[in-house]
């Protein structure tokens, strides 16, 4: 029975210091994975190389410029070090005649970046740890390799000789080797203030009342940070208050919106009747057509509408074409027979061209709305390039948890910026339906593509083919809700199809209320951006930035209204009244129904 005893106890032993074993492997397999991680990600227009340290402190290394360091935010003794690399060729190639054009480009980016660094923290930080977490497996996985190897080499017997005579000095060998394992420890981490470089370097006062505050910069960098930077500085806390002012603007306007039509129910309610529209802004019966908008801050023809840069046609945008079916815009939409509280919500974004300033708007604007989807109509970047991957995960940021980001690409993005902004947690659409809250919406990448100092080229499929076979695809699926497309005139095969009630898009920098182009209704959304011919899309906005709310029927499946939000250059925010959207004007002969198929052969 002793024997039994003394073997069960034998047994424990072993297991326990296999048990204990395996997680002085894991530890050390976290540590080394840790402490060697690597990234590779942007920093404003450069590409950058994100390094774990031990040394308590983050550290930007400018090379001959210099580095700038900061005391580490990490927990433990971690630090960072951002090694600084040029900025690369694929974000805009120049020549003599284009260099003081492209200088200024990248100094747009510097300010885009340091206006909204939330995102590429996030997105270095999801890099480090994932980086992190390969690593630890493989040196967990090579401990283990290891230790199986030195047991098939050292043999049982060779064993049992060395457990044995290990076994009387347990304590000591595990005191020992705690003991080891602590000096380590201290000599490859930052401990204390001593060798710490703010010893000799003196703190940059430029930096006060910001995030770097204590910063400490060395080098040349150091005598350009104290000439320029209180300039620079002034002018981010001016972009910071002018987004601040706006956001906080947009709120109150929203829900002085709000109060004016809760007012108008009640009073509808209390008389039993339809009272006359209210007037909105400009005097104009909130009822009253606005058709496109040509007059005041949201009528200026403006970037891509204007032939800037692209070289490309526009459909005929500016007016009525040939194909638009003539409609009354005073015939009324079907009549929801969903409650309102039921209605699916969206907010449409468009032509945002990495205005990251514009980010707390959107999310407040969802928020305040009840939107369960946010549509991106395209041109989410600038270049499409892999540094811009912060323009992506911002604008991803900024949609509320619970809220479904659908993104149709434009001519100004790319495959690239699309994978970052899936990776950030958008759905991009690809040409085929995806089901949203009960909406069908199709829509695909632009069929061309804008590059600085390239202009514009096809992909390899036209306008009209593209619109073609999304018409196609969208009456072999029995039809769609909604076709979500940057450039409008792609959309106009598939909206002649019938299988296509409605349309979204943006690309002309300027807005086109709702009508009818063939058998479907058409809506085009300006720049969220405020995008102005000749005007940089950083810093307080150069035009009026719009975003508009649309709300679905999912009895009806068709939209119900849309309502325009107005961002001016001072701050100032209108948020318009509720709009109906139009009927659809049906010929008198030769339509199957609304997917009877009338797909051009």
């Amino acid at each position: 029975m002793t024997d039994r005893t003394d073997e069960t106890r034998t047994d424990r032993a072993r297991w326990l210091v296999r048990v204990a074993l395996a997680l002085v492997a894991l530890l050390l397999s976290l540590v080394a994975g840790v402490t060697t991680a690597r990234a590779a990600a942007g920093f404003g227009p450069h590409l950058a190389h994100y390094a774990v340290t031990t040394d308590d402190l983050v550290v930007v290394d400018l090379g001959p410029l210099g580095t700038l360091e900061v005391d580490s935010p990490l927990p433990f003794t971690l630090g960072m070090r951002v090694t600084v690399q040029e900025i690369p060729a694929s974000l805009t190639e120049v020549d003599d005649a284009t260099t003081l054009q492209a200088l200024s480009g990248d100094l747009q980016r510097y300010v885009q970046f340091f206006s909204a660094p939330q995102a590429t923290v996030a997105d270095v930080t999801h890099a480090l740890v994932r980086d992190a977490l390969r690593r630890a497996t493989a040196t967990f996985v090579a401990i283990v390799v290891l230790w199986w190897l030195g047991r098939l080499a050292l043999g049982a017997p060779r064993r049992t000789e060395l457990a044995s005579t290990w076994g009387a000095h347990r304590v000591r060998i595990a005191a020992g080797t705690a003991i080891v394992v602590l000096v380590a420890a201290v000599a490859t981490s930052s401990v204390g203030p001593a060798g710490r470089v703010e010893q000799s370097q003196p703190v940059s006062r430029v930096f006060d009342g910001t995030a770097l505050e204590g910063a400490r910069v060395t080098g040349r960098l150091g005598g350009v940070i104290d000439t320029y930077g209180a300039k620079v500085l002034a002018a981010y806390r001016t972009n910071q208050e002018f987004y601040a002012r706006a956001d906080a603007a947009l709120a109150e306007s929203w829900d002085e919106r709000a109060q004016i039509e809760e007012l108008s129910a009640r009073a509808r309610d209390a008389d039993g009747d339809e009272l006359s529209p209210l007037p909105d802004a400009t005097g104009a019966p909130t009822g009253a057509p606005t058709g496109e908008a040509t007059g005041g801050p949201t009528g200026a023809a403006t970037g891509e509408a204007t032939g800037e840069g692209d070289g490309e046609g526009d459909g005929g945008e500016t007016g009525a074409g040939a194909d638009e079916e003539p409609f009354a815009t005073a015939t009324p939409s079907p009549t929801p027979t969903t409650p309102e509280e039921d209605l699916v919500v969206l907010v449409v974004v468009s032509d945002l061209h990495c205005n990251v300033g514009m980010a707390p708007l959107i999310t407040t604007l969802v928020e305040r709305s009840g939107a369960s989807i946010v549509l991106d109509a395209g041109d989410t970047t600038v270049n499409g390039t892999a540094v811009e991957q912060y323009c992506t995960s911002t604008f991803a940021s900024a949609v509320p948890d619970g809220v479904q980001l659908v993104v149709s690409p434009g001519n100004h993005d790319s495959a690239a910026s699309a994978d970052a902004y899936a990776g950030a947690g958008a759905r991009v659409l690809g040409g085929k339906v995806v089901e949203v809250d009960g909406l069908r919406i199709l829509g695909d990448s632009d069929p061309n593509e804008t590059r600085a100092g390239t202009g514009t080229a096809s992909l390899g499929e036209s306008a009209v083919d593209a619109g073609v076979r999304l018409g196609r695809t969208a009456c072999d699926e029995g039809g769609v809700d909604l076709l979500l497309i940057h450039t409008p005139a792609v959309g106009e095969s598939a909206l002649a199809s019938g299988c296509v009630p409605a349309q979204v898009s943006g690309h002309l920098h300027r807005r086109t209320d709702p009508r009818q182009v063939g058998l479907g209704i058409r809506y085009i959304s300006s720049s969220t951006a405020g995008a102005t011919l000749g005007e940089a899309t950083v810093g307080p906005l150069n035009g009026t930035a719009e975003m508009t709310v649309l709300r679905w029927d999912p009895a009806t499946r068709l939209l119900v209204d849309y309502q325009v939000v107005l961002v001016s250059p001072d701050a100032r925010v209108s948020v318009q009244p509720r709009r109906a959207w139009p009927a659809i004007v049906l010929p008198d002969q030769g339509w199957a129904g609304p997917f009877g198929g009338m797909l051009p052969s």
